[in-house]
């Protein structure tokens, strides 16, 4: 029987897909960063690089709205491959301005349709090429159900990738199947624990907080790194240090910006550096091991607007 609630979504997703071909035609796609951050020191690590669809009448369009019928139509490849391209361009231009004293990395997610194309390797060397970037400064992020997909495969591509230089990192870990025999197998670099856990991680019955510290310690046992995303509080941020997680990201730290904020704020945190050599370009100078203060207090100390950067 005709509905015509299921045919206005019908058309609202073919011209969804129509749109988004123009979009990948005409290079309608930006690309914004948030900072990842050493948390024992409060340094810069690198970027994660996140897409955005600047619609020509919606405005900016967040992933969510969109990825999913990207998926569906496969235009998701050549929008990766657009967002790669800029993110490792755009790296390039801030090692530029650092120089060797600062080793950034760029993380960019890749859908499992992607992961899986034969094609994935030599794409990715074309554009670090391209780019005259090392492979070592990019990491691919997946997530950890994408990755049981198709087992034998990913076992393959994945030691390809790391053969190469690239670093694998699996996105939302604890959401998915969470198997610790692919963990064993596949050679990760690095553990991103899903901001549902951390969001939590402060609050009673403690049960997140000890997820979270079991997954810390199970990375540190394989030699993984872990990140944790989705930081919002000092408490937050103070636990994770007590846990000893490296990296972090979330907007204690800064949300999500254009490339060019990015660039004016290396630029920023290097002529502080150096100024002050025994900082190895800290996000703010207030920051200390084991010290955490409040988010506007950092501002004022380290000259920021607030309403821009939570540092």
């Amino acid at each position: 029987m005709f509905d015509r609630k299921l045919h206005e979504k019908a058309q609202r997703l073919l011209q969804q897909e129509t749109d988004l071909r123009k979009a990948v035609h005409k290079n309608q796609f930006q690309n914004h960063y948030q900072p990842i951050v050493r948390l024992d020191t409060a340094s810069l690590a690198g970027f994660e690089a996140l897409i955005r669809w600047s619609h020509p009448d919606l405005g900016m369009v967040y992933p969510g709205a969109f990825i999913p019928t990207a998926e569906e139509t496969g235009l998701i490849i050549p929008i990766t491959k657009l967002t790669l391209e800029k993110a490792c361009r755009d790296l390039k231009e801030w090692q530029a301005i650092v120089g060797s004293r600062l080793e950034l990395t760029v993380s960019v997610n890749i859908s499992s349709r992607h992961f899986l194309q034969p094609s994935l390797l030599d794409d990715l060397k074309e554009v670090l090429g391209s780019c005259d970037l090392s492979p070592q400064h990019l990491k691919l992020e997946i997530t950890e159900t994408a990755l049981m997909e198709d087992s034998e495969e990913t076992v393959r591509l994945a030691q390809r990738l790391k053969d190469f230089g690239i670093r694998l990192v699996i996105d939302d870990f604890g959401t998915g199947y969470s198997s610790l025999s692919y963990l064993q197998r596949l050679p990760i670099d690095t553990l991103k624990v899903d901001r549902s856990f951390i969001s939590k991680i402060h609050e009673k019955p403690d049960s997140n907080r000890n997820i979270v510290e079991a997954i810390i310690s199970l990375a540190h046992k394989l030699n993984m790194t872990v990140v944790a995303e989705g930081i919002e509080t000092p408490e937050q941020y103070a636990i994770l240090l007590d846990m000893k997680c490296e990296l972090g990201q979330g907007y204690l730290f800064s949300r999500p910006v254009p490339g060019s904020e990015v660039g004016r704020l290396i630029s920023q945190i290097k002529t502080f550096s150096d100024e002050h050599t025994s900082l190895p370009y800290p996000l703010t100078n207030c920051l200390s091991i084991n010290t955490v203060a409040h988010p506007l207090v950092l501002c004022i100390c380290f000259g920021f607007r607030y309403s821009n950067f939570v540092f």
